[in-house]
């Protein structure tokens, strides 16, 4: 991790491509802490809106600069690659002692230059068999397989988080407890679903419901367990146990809705799709592989793939090139009415679906697609 409290002013004057008077009046506007007004005359405003770019600005070019001396491809080459995330980033070489020996002198040469250095605190040399943690994640090869895991530390922070949460709760509704759990617990596996989690998230959703047990049995210390299960926790489906109550709310069928505890043990694991480092949104020859990606992350939520069934029934099912039916086995691909480059947005509305050879003979030919009226007339 970097340390940005002493990044050159003069550095960023000198090769940020910003307004020279506006970027100086930002670096050295100081900051208000009781009533005293401090000066800048090194590093970014914490908390400053223009601070998270400039230092993404600044780092720029550490990637190029090391594959450019230690690239794979090169004679004797160190194998070296790095992973950056904001301030954060991750350099594998192929020995210990080239990383401390050849690589980190370079790269503290690099971030000197701009008046930074390497969090001493932060910084190690790690063999991937021992493993170390990276935005919350923690890295390592079991066996020669790597595996990446929700680092221990994080998921004890978040189980106490969530502990404090219900001790608090401890007079609040039913429903006020499970409106304040499940923003954190979704948010959290949304975060985690995309690594190796299933077990994690098994184990924490035991915690939490142990840590719902204990509450609901304290709530009611003169009745017996059986009470307060009935009471506090549903069957849904096949599915015991559910910490969940019936709201005021009714569903189409007159029964109640149940509000119940977001399910952390069942959250789906879904692989990152790497974007690729040299796509462009603004390229057109890149707009098919955009589009790709947008369809594949629809299908990947609950409100996407009913946006995407409507589009198809909207269109009447079928192509509006060939007028030909969209099925399973003939297969479909999104296309941009309006293409992002000329400013058109991910939206229903700017949507269509087409087949995908149908896309291909669109875009070879340039040829102009009109979405088609809504089937039932609106």
């Amino acid at each position: 991790m970097v340390s940005f409290d002493e990044i050159s002013h003069d550095w960023l004057i000198a090769h940020i491509p910003l307004d020279k008077a506006i970027l100086r009046g930002w670096l050295k506007a100081g900051y208000l802490h009781n009533h005293v007004l401090h000066s800048t005359e090194a590093g970014t405003p914490q908390g400053g809106i223009i601070s998270p770019t400039l230092m993404n600005m600044t780092l720029d070019g550490l990637e190029r600069m090391l594959q450019e001396k230690y690239h794979s491809g090169r004679k004797n080459s160190l194998n070296v690659n790095i992973v950056r995330h904001a301030d954060d980033f991750v350099i594998t070489g192929v020995t210990r002692e080239a990383l401390t020996d050849v690589v980190r002198p370079t790269v503290e040469q690099f971030l000197a230059e701009r008046g930074l250095s390497l969090s001493p605190e932060k910084t190690r040399i790690a063999h991937i068999d021992d493993g170390f943690e990276f935005l919350g994640m923690n890295v390592r090869k079991y066996g020669g397989k790597l595996l990446i895991k929700p680092a221990r530390a994080n998921v004890q922070r978040f189980l106490r988080k969530l502990r404090q949460t219900v001790k608090v709760g401890a007079p609040m509704r039913q429903d006020q407890l499970i409106r304040k759990l499940n923003p954190l617990l979704r948010g959290w596996a949304n975060y985690y679903r995309h690594v190796v989690s299933k077990h994690t998230f098994q184990a924490v959703g035991h915690a939490v419901w142990q840590c719902l047990w204990n509450w609901a049995k304290r709530r009611h210390p003169n009745k017996g367990t059986g009470w307060a299960r009935r009471k506090y926790f549903r069957t849904v489906g096949a599915q015991h146990w559910v910490f969940g109550t019936e709201t005021s709310a009714t569903l189409y069928s007159g029964e109640p809705e149940l509000l119940k505890l977001y399910d952390i043990a069942g959250t789906r694991i879904r692989r990152h799709r790497k974007l690729k480092a040299t796509a462009n949104p603004f390229d057109p020859l890149w707009e098919r592989y955009f589009e790709d990606r947008l369809g594949l992350a629809m299908l990947d939520s609950l409100k996407g793939r009913k946006q995407l069934i409507r589009l198809w029934l909207d269109q009447a099912r079928s192509c509006p090139v060939c007028q030909q039916m969209i099925t399973k086995s003939s297969g479909w691909r999104l296309y941009h009415v309006i293409r992002k480059i000329d400013g058109g947005k991910d939206t229903p509305g700017n949507l269509v679906m087409l087949h995908p050879e149908c896309r291909r003979n669109v875009r070879a030919l340039g040829l102009s697609v009109v979405k088609p009226a809504r089937s039932d007339g609106l």
